[in-house]
């Protein structure tokens, strides 16, 4: 009896230390299968795009005065100038693999060295970065990574569609503001674009789209993303007259930004046809009239397949192709009205039309070359030589000038100066403004303005 007694007691133990362990099992099971309440879809978003931010840093020479400034500019300049570096912050946005990185054009416009650092959560290198271009009417640039070894590549932002935007949605910004590293805020869509910007109207808060979400200085240039971690439009700024109320632009208009600013035109070589970027179809958007691309033979809603019998992988690499290699003349693979066919495409550098049209063998005034000639950068094209016989030469046009207006369109790069050169038929006229330099005696004085024509060829 005893013996059955003490055998019930110890199996009672050993069912009940079993239960224990079963429910402590079962409880230890469902917590760990029990979703984080922290890691909500905002938080998700943020991990996805983070990697995808930039800090930028430019470095902008100013000149300085001081009480002698007016004496030593009398008689010495260009060769005395005093500057100063002025250092600034921004944030920016990998939109591809390769580098290229977009930001606002105030973030960087007159930068004479732009470097950037990368996410914490991507290792938080630093590298340089070199400026594609921007346009004003959009605020919009694009810069590109120089890598620090072959085939490097980087964490890039996918796009939302164009016009998908709920009013009242979560929407998340992301840069670096006040410099002080990858920073976060949150709020909600508070207004989509008013209006939509004229040709060549700038763009301004009528155009933007509206958010509570903290835009602070530092934070112009950043990302502004949805809750799918997608790039719904590049910040802005906040309205200094307001609480909460900060502005972005719009994807939309991000997209065909890039669609204008990065061309072959933008590598100083003439297509003429605008591309969609963007996912799906390289598209031909519009042609300019005797282009290359028009005399060519492509027309707008042609969609490219291949380039040279390669299959570009997107609108960066196709446009990579057409800018950078030594080639100019192309094969273009397209669909028309659902049928195939290649088109041959040559295109023309710039100072080779230049020099077509003008008789004038003329070159960029980067940066430095300005600071050398005491002339503010790209203030026009120097001229570094003009064909004998020709109408340049017939105008006295000679090395050293500057050509800053053609038939008054200002031309301080290549890409203004096609626009004004490509409309002139053979026989029309031609006025340039120049700058002509002065010498007295042994030394530089200045440079005078002038204007000559002459006759396109």
């Amino acid at each position: 009896m005893n013996c059955w007694k003490g055998n019930s007691e110890f199996l009672r133990r050993r069912v009940g230390l079993v239960a224990v362990a079963l429910c402590s099992f079962v409880l230890a099971t469902s917590r760990a299968a029990e979703p984080d309440i922290r890691r909500d879809a905002t938080v998700e978003a943020i991990e996805k795009v983070m990697p995808c931010v930039v800090n930028i840093r430019t470095e902008t020479m100013v000149e300085s005065r001081d009480s002698y400034e007016d004496f030593f500019r009398q008689f010495f300049d260009p060769y005395h100038r005093q500057q100063q570096s002025q250092f600034s912050l921004g944030s920016g946005v990998i939109i591809d693999e390769d580098g290229y990185i977009l930001t606002n054009l105030h973030v960087v416009q007159r930068a004479r060295r732009i470097q950037i650092k990368l996410s914490d959560e991507v290792g938080g290198g630093e590298y340089e970065v070199q400026a594609i271009i921007g346009t004003s009417t959009t605020d919009v640039a694009l810069l590109k990574i120089i890598p620090k070894k072959p085939g490097e590549k980087f964490k890039a932002v996918k796009f939302a569609k164009d016009d998908d935007l709920l009013l009242g949605e979560t929407v998340i910004a992301l840069g670096n503001p006040f410099g002080l590293g990858g920073s976060v805020s949150r709020g909600i869509l508070s207004a989509k674009q008013r209006a939509i910007p004229k040709e060549n109207e700038t763009l301004n808060i009528q155009n933007w789209i509206q958010t509570d979400a903290a835009i602070n200085p530092g934070n112009s240039g950043g990302a502004l993303v949805n809750l799918r971690g997608e790039l719904i439009g590049i910040n802005v700024a906040m309205l200094t007259k307001g609480q909460g109320i900060g502005f972005a632009i719009p994807i939309k208009q991000v997209r065909d930004a890039i669609s204008d600013i990065f061309t072959p035109e933008t590598g100083s070589r003439w297509l003429g046809a605008r591309i969609r970027f963007g996912s799906g179809p390289l598209t031909i958007l519009s042609i300019d009239k005797d282009s290359p691309a028009d005399k060519a033979g492509l027309k707008p809603d042609d969609q490219i397949l291949q380039v040279n019998g390669k299959t570009p992988k997107g609108f960066i690499e196709l446009n990579q192709w057409l800018r950078d290699v030594a080639q100019t003349n192309f094969a273009f693979t397209i669909q028309r009205d659902g049928q195939k066919q290649t088109i041959s495409v040559q295109l023309i550098p710039f100072a080779q039309l230049i020099r077509q049209r003008l008789g004038i063998d003329a070159q960029e005034l980067s940066a430095d070359l300005a600071n050398n000639l005491g002339l503010n950068p790209y203030v026009g094209l120097l001229v570094a030589g003009v064909e004998k016989n020709t109408p340049a030469e017939k105008s006295h046009l000679g090395p050293g000038m500057v050509i800053t207006a053609i038939n008054g369109k200002n031309v301080p790069d290549f890409l203004n100066a096609m626009g004004a050169i490509s409309r002139l038929k053979n026989g029309d006229s031609a006025t340039l403004a120049i700058l002509v330099p002065q010498r007295r005696g042994n030394y530089f004085a200045g440079y005078q303005p002038a204007q000559v024509t002459l006759k396109a060829r």
